[in-house]
């Protein structure tokens, strides 16, 4: 299934929501780190952050995150929260299936978001057995065709169609990181047999590095957009 969409009312929305969150700390999941957000009313559900590139955040007290800053999923975690989610951001070395638990003790659906080099860790995790509600894969290693050399791709990693929860696949057109090529998604939609669905974006801007934050492979510009789809999703 193909979904191609501006998103505009949902990038104009979310200016009107307050971005104060009613908590902000640093919680141990199995002795991992993890920023834990939460809104100051009752949660519509739970997110699970997968960050890119080596995942490390350098978590420190009080929620503090000093590394990776400018990860698209990190630098828009108080956007999610904005919208009414419970938000979990956690170091790479995270259980997903615990912190899969963890976050439904507090609200579900609970979905895992991961971008980039964590949509590696998010179908590893459900390799191992996590079970979330839904998944959303943006920029992501999901097909061979994603790029010449990806062995390890989400295809691969998950093992079998039948371990995804409902997925969206979010991806930029012009995306020109060599691991994450648009002709990477097509595949990917065929191989999960109906359960995943993508929302295209185009625009923004791309400066830099092609598989670093501030490229179209970030969504440089286009924050809004994303958290909006993503969030129209994980509420379904």
């Amino acid at each position: 299934m193909r979904l191609t969409v501006a998103v505009i009312a949902g990038a104009l929305a979310i200016s009107l929501f307050p971005t104060a969150a009613r908590a902000q700390e640093t919680v141990s999941i199995g002795g991992v780190s993890a920023v834990l957000l939460t809104p100051k009313d009752t949660p519509v559900g739970s997110l699970i952050l997968l960050a890119g590139g080596d995942g490390h955040l350098g978590i420190g007290a009080g929620g503090a995150i000093t590394q990776l800053r400018g990860n698209q999923l990190v630098r828009t975690r108080g956007d999610y929260v904005a919208r009414g989610f419970a938000v979990l951001v956690p170091e790479a070395a995270i259980d997903l299936a615990a912190a899969v638990k963890y976050m439904a003790a507090i609200k579900r659906p609970v979905t895992v978001v991961g971008t980039s080099r964590g949509t590696q860790r998010a179908a590893e995790g459900l390799a191992q057995g996590a079970r979330p509600d839904a998944l959303v894969l943006t920029a992501g290693f999901l097909s061979p065709q994603s790029g010449q050399g990806v062995h390890r791709s989400v295809i691969v990693l998950a093992g079998s169609p039948a371990r995804l929860p409902r997925t969206l696949v979010i991806h930029h057109r012009q995306d020109g990181c060599r691991f994450t090529l648009p002709s990477g998604v097509e595949p990917f939609l065929k191989w999960s047999g109906g359960r995943a669905e993508v929302v295209w974006l185009d625009g923004g801007s791309s400066t830099g590095d092609p598989c670093e934050a501030r490229a179209y492979h970030g969504f440089n510009g286009l924050d809004a957009q994303v958290v909006a789809a993503a969030s129209a999703f994980a509420r379904r």
